[in-house]
């Protein structure tokens, strides 16, 4: 039975390796060109599996230092090396204009992170409302969980959104139970690090461990 969709996160060129041997467990690669640097373009043009691109701004959990204009640039690079989906924050400055280059090339997903806390169910439908209409083809709303409480807040924004594309969990060590169960909730997949220590950001869990807990319930 096909379970969750999952999606490996790829932090540095040299995780090429390691990205193959769970090409058989996964959906999709996001690549994170803020985390990789410079080799992003040698590693993608090896990828077999629908990748995800992803230059992530300081201000949403990534290391992007470039201007604004570099970073857009870099994403439009991606879409003409072959990403499947280009991740694009709600709050950056060229959002129109990279969704209107974007559109009808890659599938658009617009992101929005908060480092800080989970807000209310009504402020976080407000998002995904703002991410639709900016032209999303994918919402990910991402929030950090502050307790187990806020675990329950995602997946019901998730049933709230169902008729939605959306992925939304909470990251930190509270945050788990909203990684693993997001899917089986009805995200349109959840994310996992390709081993222990190469987490894209915090409270990631491994691509084997998630596998094993769809194993153990029966949803894979």
């Amino acid at each position: 039975m096909q379970g969750p969709d999952i999606c490996a996160c790829i932090t540095d060129a040299a995780d090429l390796p390691a990205a193959m041997d769970v090409r058989e467990l996964v959906s999709y690669y996001e690549v994170r060109i803020d985390l990789i640097g410079e080799r992003w373009t040698e590693l993608v043009a090896s990828l077999s599996l629908p990748w995800i691109a992803c230059n992530r701004l300081v201000s949403q959990g990534g290391a992007c230092t470039q201007s604004e204009d570099l970073r857009m640039a870099s994403l439009g690079q991606a879409v003409d090396l072959g990403a499947a989906i280009v991740d694009i924050e709600l709050d950056a400055p060229g959002l129109d204009e990279l969704v209107e280059s974007t559109k009808g090339r890659a599938t658009v997903l617009v992101s929005h992170h908060d480092m800080k806390k989970t807000d209310d169910m009504d402020t976080l439908a407000a998002i995904v409302e703002k991410q639709r209409a900016a032209g999303a083809d994918i919402c990910k709303l991402v929030t950090t969980a502050c307790g187990f409480g806020d675990n329950i807040t995602l997946l019901r924004l998730t049933r709230r959104f169902s008729s939605v594309p959306l992925v939304a969990f909470a990251m930190g060590e509270h945050g788990t139970v909203s990684r693993v169960l997001a899917p089986v909730a009805g995200a349109r997949f959840t994310y996992a690090s390709l081993a222990a220590g190469r987490e894209a950001a915090p409270g990631q869990l491994t691509v084997r461990e998630l596998m094993a807990i769809y194993e153990a319930m029966g949803v894979r």
